[in-house]
């Protein structure tokens, strides 16, 4: 079993994205493993509200002291929030990655692709392989 956190509620992507999707809106972030493989976030650069989005596509930056990464959108759609306050306070994507770090809420063109992701179970084999 790993250090990391990972919620059942939710899907994940290979690019250590996750995304939960509730009614017909999706929020996106990035898992407790990322944030751990990146250390200190020190800056984030969200995406456009209104942008449309392909899944796969970069569409935010996380920065920390260690590397830049890309965000990856895990499905397409369009962005129809951001977590405005994260980019003033990006070591809430250190201290909370599934709660107050999230980066922004997709709405789904296809949300049956949600189903598709990887689930808990899928990205801890994602992890486990990756860590060794």
């Amino acid at each position: 079993m790993s250090e990391y956190t990972i919620l059942d509620d939710r899907r994940y992507t290979k690019t250590h994205e996750w995304i939960l999707l509730e009614g017909d809106i999706a929020t996106v972030g990035i898992s407790d493993y990322a944030q751990h493989a990146l250390s200190d976030v020190v800056y984030v650069e969200l995406p456009e509200v209104g942008q449309q989005v392909e899944q796969g596509e970069a569409v935010a930056v996380v920065e920390s002291v260690k590397a830049a990464e890309d965000v990856y959108a895990p499905l397409s759609g369009e962005i129809v929030a951001i977590n405005e306050a994260l980019p003033d306070n990006p070591e809430w994507v250190n201290e909370d990655p599934y709660g107050k770090g999230w980066f922004f809420k997709l709405k789904p063109s296809d949300p049956s692709a949600y189903d598709q992701l990887l689930d808990a179970t899928a990205y801890q084999k994602v992890v486990e392989e990756e860590a060794h």
